[in-house]
């Protein structure tokens, strides 16, 4: 097999090969011995069927087989040889100039992955993330446990912003109901805007067992057989219902924690698990404004089969997310948002770049620095994870985690926070 390779790009490049008839003979023999059991003539048993003889009957269905087992060979052969040359990224295009029984030549076009001159990636200046927690992020942190931990008591009194409702409404245009206008016992929280505007404004000030009038607009850019027009809505108030917010005592603390029996315990602990997730908050920080700070310093030409297999990855995430958070179809989300695929992965380009720019990035660094972790670290990790999780996609995940983790090690021990 002879071959050739040919630059049509600094991130792509064309291979040509020419397999001569008596090595293709011998493929497409050893291929027809891989499927002979597939070939049946009269005066022969099922696979039994002499090659000269079934050659002459099936000539296209056996060159057909010997291109599939012959061609990934020679190609898996060539990225062999050439492995020191150009690395491949990405679904390889083939394109056959022949194949009969006499040659077989084949042109493969493909992706490979760029040469690029890494940036600085040492002795440069981050800003660091401010990880102090203040008194009024600690009280913050109470008030929204508390508020958790609220419950809703029926009141006796007029509606007041922030309340929540149980009432009845049905909605008029033009003294005619319209779909999704009317409901019963219907829950709702004042101040929420869950309503069209002007609804809940007009509910504060009414009375349980009241009964009126609303006059509403509905928005310009709402459903196209109400946009802009105006409506009357009937409503009945049910119930009144205010949140009541348990007191802050030793006594609440002691019946929400089981080893703590005071009040400065309990916003101790909260200070620390503010402290802990500042402190995750800056890791993460640090990683995406150094990742980002190279970036700036590197110039690399991203394949576009790699922004492709990017965005096509991006689009299978919004679609799994789709139907496990809101048991929705992405055709269905995207006639909700009148967007196409297109436009998808129009919007979602430069994200991908990024991500692209971003592995190379981080890829060669680890390469250049030789950064790596032990067996000890490994198992360390892996004795962490119940035996019935330890699957390769479990191993893969530790794996890549070390890896990370041992790269901004090394960054933050060669960079300047400041």
């Amino acid at each position: 097999m002879k071959y050739s390779v040919q630059n049509i790009s600094k991130t792509r490049v064309e291979i040509a090969f020419d397999v001569p008839k008596d090595e293709w003979m011998n493929d497409i023999k050893e291929s027809y011995n891989k499927n002979k059991h597939k070939y049946q003539l009269k005066g022969f048993r099922k696979g039994k069927v002499p090659f000269h003889i079934a050659f002459d009957v099936y000539k296209s269905d056996i060159l057909y087989n010997a291109v599939n087992y012959a061609v990934p060979k020679y190609y898996d052969q060539i990225l062999e040889d050439e492995k020191d040359n150009f690395e491949v990224v990405g679904q390889p295009e083939f394109d056959d100039k022949e194949i009969s029984e006499d040659a077989l030549k084949m042109v493969v076009k493909t992706d490979i992955r760029p040469e690029f001159e890494l940036g600085q990636y040492k002795d440069l200046e981050i800003e660091k993330y401010n990880t102090e927690v203040t008194d009024k992020e600690v009280e913050d942190e109470v008030k929204r446990n508390l508020e958790l931990r609220a419950r809703l008591v029926e009141v006796d009194r007029p509606v007041k912003d922030g309340d929540t409702v149980v009432l009845d409404f049905s909605g008029s245009v033009d003294g005619e109901k319209f779909e999704g206008g009317t409901a019963e016992k219907q829950t709702l929280v004042i101040g929420s805007k869950q309503f069209i505007p002007g609804f809940e404004d007009q509910l504060i000030g009414m009375k349980k067992g009241e009964e009126k009038d609303i006059n509403v607009k509905f928005p310009e850019d709402y459903a196209e057989n109400l946009a802009g027009k105006d409506a009357v809505f009937n409503v009945k108030i049910h119930e009144i219902k205010e949140k009541e917010v348990p007191k802050l005592d030793d006594e609440f603390v002691k019946d929400i924690t089981e080893d703590m029996e005071n009040v400065e315990q309990w916003k101790n602990s909260l200070k620390q698990q503010l402290e802990e997730r500042k402190n995750r908050e800056a890791e993460n920080d640090f990683a995406n404004k150094i990742i980002e700070k190279i970036a700036s310093n590197t110039q690399i030409e991203i394949p576009e089969s790699m922004i492709e297999d990017t965005l096509n990855y991006k689009l299978q995430q919004l679609e799994r997310n789709l139907s496990s958070f809101y048991g929705m179809k992405l055709e269905d989300y995207f006639k909700h948002t009148n967007q196409t695929v297109e436009d998808f992965k129009a919007q979602k380009r430069d994200e991908a770049i990024r991500d692209v720019k971003y592995e190379f990035i981080i890829s060669e660094i680890i390469k250049k620095e030789k950064i790596e972790f032990s067996k000890e670290e490994f198992d360390a990790e892996l004795e962490k994870a119940p035996k019935e999780q330890r699957t390769p996609e479990m191993f893969n995940y530790i794996m890549n985690s070390l890896l990370m983790q041992k790269l901004f090690d090394f960054l933050k021990e060669n960079n300047k926070l400041v």
